[in-house]
C-alpha cells in the first residue's frame, strides 16, 4: 500500500504547518504528516517552513531572531484567513508530538537547515524523538545531505531520506552512500521505472508534492512507497480505488 503523507499537514485546505492542518490530515485519512522545523533564538524547535515569518504570519523577520514566546504570539493563518477564520499559532515540535501520542501517524520531519545552519538542530530533534519513543514513527529528511549523514551517526535507528529537485543518476545508490533508507525526490525528477528499481533495491520512494489526480493514480498503480501531498483527503479517496 502507498502511504499518504500530508505535506505541512493538509496544507491545501488549512493553514500550513499548524495543528489545525495536522488534525485535518488525520481526519482525511492520511497515514502520516510532513512538517518543517527550525530553531528560535532560545533554542525551541518550531514548526514553520520559511526562514522568515513574513509569508505565513502577521510578523516580519527571521525565525531565529524570535524567542518561542514571541513567535507564539503571531497569527499563523494571517495570509490564509480564507482557509480558517480562527487565529492559529506556530506550534512547537513538542506540541505536535504530544498530539501524535494520541494516534498512530508517521511523522516526516524536514530539517530546514540548508540555508540557515541551525547549530544543534539534529541533536535537539533526535533527543525529542527518543523522549517520545517515536524512533519507528519518524523519518528525517533534508536538502542538506551532510545533515542526514550526521543524523545517521547520532541515531541509526531513525529513518532518513534526502530531499532533491534534480534528476539523479541511480538515486538508490546515492541513498545507500548516505546510509539513508529512502529518497524524497521532486515528482518531476524521477520516473516510474526509477521508482520501481529503487524500491526493488530496498529504498523507499516518497515523491513530493503530489497534488494532481493523474499523478496520484500513477503512483498508486505502481504501489509507490508513499506520496507527499497537500490534499490527503483527495489522495485517500483515490487510493481506495486501488485497494
Amino acid at each position: 500500500m502507498t502511504y499518504i503523507l500530508a505535506h505541512r499537514g493538509s496544507a491545501g485546505t488549512h493553514p500550513e504547518n499548524t495543528m489545525e492542518a495536522f488534525v485535518a490530515a488525520e481526519k482525511a485519512g492520511a497515514d502520516g504528516i510532513e512538517l518543517d522545523v527550525q530553531l528560535t533564538a532560545d533554542g525551541e524547535i518550531v514548526v514553520i517552513h520559511d526562514i522568515t515569518v513574513d509569508r505565513t504570519t502577521n510578523g516580519s523577520g527571521y525565525v531565529e531572531d524570535f524567542t518561542f514566546e514571541q513567535i507564539r504570539k503571531l497569527k499563523a493563518n494571517f495570509h490564509a484567513t480564507h482557509f480558517f477564520k480562527k487565529t492559529t499559532r506556530i506550534p512547537s515540535l513538542r506540541e505536535v508530538f504530544e498530539w501524535l501520542e494520541g494516534n498512530g501517524l508517521l511523522c516526516n520531519i524536514e530539517l530546514k537547515n540548508a540555508v540557515k545552519a541551525y547549530k544543534g538542530l539534529e541533536e535537539k530533534v533526535i533527543d525529542l524523538v527518543r523522549e517520545f519513543c517515536f524512533e519507528r514513527r519518524t523519518i528525517i529528511s533534508s536538502f542538506k545531505h551532510y545533515s542526514l549523514v550526521h543524523c545517521v551517526h547520532l541515531a541509526p535507528e531513525i529513518q532518513t531520506a534526502p530531499l532533491y529537485n534534480e534528476v539523479l543518476f541511480r538515486p538508490w545508490e546515492y541513498a545507500r552512500s548516505l546510509q539513508a533508507s529512502g529518497i524524497h525526490p521532486k515528482l518531476k525528477s524521477i520516473s516510474a521505472e526509477a521508482i520501481q528499481v529503487a524500491m526493488d533495491c530496498g529504498i523507499a520512494v516518497r515523491p513530493f508534492t503530489v497534488n494532481k489526480e493523474r499523478d496520484m493514480k500513477k503512483l498508486f498503480a505502481i504501489n509507490c512507497s508513499a506520496i507527499i501531498t497537500d490534499y490527503p483527503g483527495k489522495a485517500f479517496r483515490i487510493r481506495n480505488q486501488y485497494s
